[in-house]
């Protein structure tokens, strides 16, 4: 029985595809063979890291933006994003002559900083206010109350979830079983799920539009923001989140995109960052797609539904594709700690000749490689610990490694991911 309180206006995605076909690119539904073999199932790719702006947020930010009368327009309007949203929202600055203003944390990479401004161009100005997205969104809607602007929010709106629904449509109208393939219609979307747009619009669509459809929603395990308020009723606000997947890292999910996600996701899943790392690479390295990590969020959930999608038409929705280079190295180390792959020890070498060499030769296994070496100690080393990493060919290959430093009578300490010496020191 549903409890919904809210009165939810009648969506109109057709109206609303049609506002926006002269902005945004109709991005592909491409069945990727690779996954399709892996899962036995045909695996399609929605991929929003196509779109014109890179993700999908374009869609909802120019549809709430052109719904505004000449008047608001010309008074201006705000954002706050240090992401896609700002992205989304200087494009359709530019597209609508408006004035707009975006306003991002100080610590925002200058990246981001000039995709921003590449996409709006004159239109826009970016303000740095706050050291976290939660105090940069206050300097917003204050900067909005007294300039009697427009605040254009990234979620909570429902032309916001009307523009991103239209990703759902676009799903149904070009999809097509292929021929002596698996039959019938699409039986799972997996949809990236952060403030809650996409999954509230797409979920509404398909429930509407193709309701035996199952609608999985996918956050990162270090900001189960959506997870969370399912489990509670409510929307709740985290205290912690991991940011690392930006993308999809909000501490608080929207009062209107919880109100619907509750009616229409059929499951709530989290996925582990070093996954989503992993995730990444694969893309990368067999498909040559390069996606950001909140659109690998897709992707990496198959594993854990591999029985229920197997003999299935599934479809993943890649969220976008703005992915800066510079996180390429973070993304490889998350993902070798994720896959058991690499390890850091502090190790306390014996004070004698050939302790190292000793180490090396009998404690290593054959395809075991010193990747980090540091002594901790600067001056005195040889009573100092060493900071070694270790990275591995096999996850098997760790108890081996244990087993050695314990038979030479090794002393270690083995840091592990949730230890503070292990924040301070990798």
């Amino acid at each position: 029985m549903s409890t919904t309180t809210h009165t939810k206006p009648e969506l109109h995605f057709h109206k609303a595809a049609l506002n926006l076909k002269k902005v945004v690119t109709r991005t592909p539904l491409q069945l990727n063979h690779n996954l399709s073999r892996k899962y036995n199932c045909n695996v399609y790719l929605k991929r929003e890291d196509l779109q014109v702006v890179r993700s999908y947020k374009l869609r909802g930010a120019y549809n709430m933006m052109s719904s505004l009368t000449a008047e608001q327009l010309q008074k201006g309007v705000v954002c706050a994003s240090a992401g896609n949203h700002a992205q989304g929202f200087a494009y359709s600055c530019k597209k609508l002559n408006a004035k707009g203003v975006v306003f991002m944390p100080v610590i925002t990479p200058n990246q981001k900083i000039n995709q921003t401004k590449m996409f709006g161009e004159d239109f826009i100005e970016v303000r740095l206010a706050g050291d976290t997205f939660d105090d940069c969104a206050v300097a917003a809607k204050k900067y909005t109350e007294e300039n009697a602007m427009t605040f254009i929010p990234p979620f909570d709106d429902y032309r916001i979830i009307e523009g991103q629904g239209t990703v759902g449509l676009e799903i149904v109208e070009d999809f097509s079983p292929p021929s002596g393939g698996v039959g019938g219609g699409i039986d799972f979307v997996f949809i990236p799920v952060g403030g809650g747009g996409l999954s509230a619009g797409v979920g509404t669509y398909f429930k509407t539009y193709s309701p035996k459809t199952k609608i999985i929603g996918l956050e990162p395990e270090g900001a189960p923001s959506m997870f969370e308020a399912l489990k509670a009723g409510a929307p709740v606000t985290l205290e912690n989140i991991d940011r690392f997947v930006d993308g999809a890292a909000v501490k608080r999910v929207g009062d209107i995109t919880f109100a619907v996600c509750k009616e229409v996701l059929d499951d709530m899943h989290l996925v582990p960052e070093g996954k989503i790392c992993t995730t990444i690479l694969k893309l990368y390295n067999e498909d040559a797609i390069v996606i950001e990590p909140a659109g690998a969020l897709s992707i990496a959930a198959l594993d854990d539904y591999a029985d229920a999608i197997k003999g299935k038409n599934i479809v993943c929705i890649i969220g976008g594709g703005n992915n800066d280079i510079d996180r390429m190295q973070e993304i490889k180390e998350r993902s070798l700690q994720f896959e058991g792959l690499k390890h850091y020890f502090l190790i306390r070498f014996a004070q004698r000749p050939g302790a190292l060499k000793e180490f090396v030769n009998h404690v290593l296994g054959e395809h075991d490689d010193i990747v980090r070496f540091e002594y901790m100690q600067k001056h005195n080393k040889e009573t100092g610990p060493a900071l070694v990493g270790i990275e591995l060919k096999a996850r098997e290959d760790h108890d081996a490694l244990l087993s050695n430093m314990q038979r030479f009578q090794i002393n270690y300490t083995e840091l592990r991911k949730d230890d503070n010496a292990f924040g301070y020191l990798v």
